[in-house]
């Protein structure tokens, strides 16, 4: 005589393939957010902005904070530059929005409201110039980017201003390598 009742159903072994992809589902739902809308890595190629940051360092971008304020002048962005929609790039805001930059060879004079007779950059950071004359004066929105190493640096020199749209983020971290490991890396003091 069979005790009805006396059987429980064994609950299902799951495989471990199963295991793998929910556990890849939850990182991605974690991951990509994180990605698309706080931080992403980012790495240095290049030497345009030595010797602040060198080829190969590793950083980590805030992309928030720019929702929350505008840019400030001697922060280090990562941005898309105009002729592309795959490239990145990172350089120092050296003008806002508004305002006239004069360049001639080393010296950049900022002319703005609170300004207007102007004033020389004060740029400590900057490894090699290049020579040249350049005026320009920025629109609603538009920024001048320069790389430290101003002799190698493709810039706001030779492609024109860089529009906020194409901004992705400030560098806040630099995580590699480990012996300049630092928050808010190439940040000026004011």
């Amino acid at each position: 005589m069979e005790n009805i009742g006396s059987k429980v159903p064994l609950p299902k072994k799951k495989s471990a393939f199963r295991d793998f992809f929910e556990a890849l589902v939850i990182a991605l739902v974690i991951a990509l957010p994180i990605k698309y809308f706080i931080a992403s890595p980012f790495i240095v190629v290049g030497t345009s902005m030595s010797p602040t940051f060198e080829n190969n360092d590793y950083l980590i971008v805030d992309k928030i904070t720019y929702r929350l304020h505008e840019p400030n002048r001697g922060d280090v962005v990562i941005f898309r530059p105009p002729f592309s929609e795959k490239t990145y790039f990172i350089k120092r805001i050296v003008g806002l929005p508004g305002e006239t930059i004069k360049m001639n060879d080393e010296k950049i004079t900022v002319i703005n409201e609170n300004r207007p007779e102007g004033f020389v950059l004060s740029e400590k950071y900057v490894s090699s110039f290049r020579d040249g004359v350049t005026s320009v004066t920025l629109r609603k929105n538009e920024y001048f980017v320069m790389g430290d190493n101003r002799a190698v640096s493709s810039d706001s020199r030779v492609w024109g201003p860089l529009s906020f749209d194409r901004i992705s983020g400030r560098a806040i971290v630099r995580v590699f390598p480990l012996s300049h490991l630092g928050i808010l890396p190439g940040a000026i003091e004011k």
